[in-house]
């Protein structure tokens, strides 16, 4: 993905210098472009809620298999794990960002002619992001509760096709998506700043990664009596196979080698490391908070702390199941920037602009962050090797 994002961004630079020199005819491509990203616009708008029925609920009822202490605890611990990362983000890159992003950069270099689509066509979901997600785990855990396997053989076959879709259409769509997005920005003038500050948000996030994992190791290792640097020494492959595939999920059988070499329990590392594979976000949250406070900040947002505690309460729940499918972390939050912090089309296609720009080190993260999880439950719950 990081690939055809980087493309894009050239070859929407590229149209964009040739389409502010090329009169009449520029207008035309621009307003060609333009109808492609409104339109694109609405169909995210219109999957993001089935995404989360369709991936949130069989994830949960399938959870539900093990349910017992030892699930709520990992789960409860991923869940404020996730919260905290997000918390985290917010307060160092609230710090850090204003000190070399400026403030309203892409705003005041939008005084520019508007483009207008040649067709706006609206498609209303079918449901918001949150009744979807209150939906999703009431069916979850209710088909838990009475066994109900055929409506979890309907939501098993309903997130195949919300499966497909996002692999055949949103997917292969973003690209064009973002390139259609970075041609009007550089026709208009707005390509300079948001350039500038897609580099500073990719530092920020990663060091902010690498800086919360030294922290739950540190914990971790604390609790377990363990030492912290070598225990995160020894999920070294983890993070490095995460950053260059950016799943989570497919790093599951090195996670795993990994908790082995740090002592865990092999009944332990078996339950914990797959689950937190689609519960345990804290790469993929601060890289979410990273970006979108950049745009905040860029766009000249009025959001409040309040908004962003609401939305990383949202956030880290949409989750649970996300990994499952590609950006499926970033597809989960499409509608909660919109519906909690009130971020326009336009902002949120840069901010997933920043978030796909090297998406690697969100997983990465997650993937480590992993093995601290496993490490505490092995403390409490089963026994780790001195």
């Amino acid at each position: 993905m990081f690939g055809r994002v980087a493309i894009a961004i050239v070859a929407g630079v590229l149209f964009g210098l040739v389409f502010a020199r090329a009169g009449g005819a520029g207008d035309v491509g621009l307003r060609v472009f333009k109808t492609f990203n409104v339109l694109f616009a609405q169909v995210l708008k219109f999957i993001v809620p089935l995404l989360i029925l369709g991936l949130v609920t069989p994830a949960i009822a399938n959870a539900g298999k093990g349910a017992g202490k030892l699930l709520l605890f990992v789960m409860g611990v991923s869940y404020l794990s996730t919260c905290a990362a997000s918390m985290f983000a917010y307060f160092a890159a609230g710090e850090l960002l204003p000190l070399y992003v400026a403030k309203g950069a892409v705003a005041a270099a939008a005084e520019s002619t508007k483009i207008v689509p040649y067709v706006d066509i609206k498609i209303p979901p079918v449901c918001d992001v949150l009744t979807a997600l209150a939906l999703s785990f009431m069916t979850g855990v209710g088909i838990v509760a009475v066994n109900a396997l055929s409506v979890k053989r309907f939501a098993d076959e309903f997130a195949a096709i919300v499966t497909l879709a996002i692999k055949e259409v949103v997917i292969p769509g973003l690209p064009v998506y973002i390139m259609t997005m970075i041609c009007e920005m550089t026709a208009t003038g707005r390509i300079g700043a948001m350039a500038g500050t897609m580099v500073r948000v990719i530092g920020t996030g990663w060091a902010l990664t690498i800086v919360f994992l030294v922290l739950m190791y540190a914990v971790a290792g604390a609790l377990a009596g363990r030492n912290p640097l070598r225990l995160l020494w020894n999920m070294l492959p983890a993070y490095l196979t995460g950053l260059s595939i950016a799943s989570s999920s497919a790093v599951i059988p090195v996670t795993l080698q990994c908790c082995e070499k740090n002592g865990v329990s092999r009944d332990m590392r078996d339950f914990v490391v797959p689950l937190c594979a689609n519960v345990h976000m804290v790469g993929s949250a601060i890289k979410m908070i990273a970006s979108t406070l950049a745009v905040v900040i860029i766009f000249d947002v009025e959001t409040t702390t309040a908004q962003f505690v609401h939305f990383t309460a949202m956030f880290a729940l949409a989750a649970v199941a996300a990994p499952g499918v590609m950006c499926g972390v970033l597809m989960a939050s499409v509608g909660f920037l919109d519906s909690i912090l009130g971020l326009s089309s336009d902002q949120v296609a840069v901010m997933m602009t920043f978030y796909m720009a090297l998406d690697g080190y969100g997983p990465a993260a997650n993937v480590t962050g992993d093995g601290a999880i496993a490490i505490v439950a092995d403390r409490f719950f089963g026994t780790v090797k001195r």
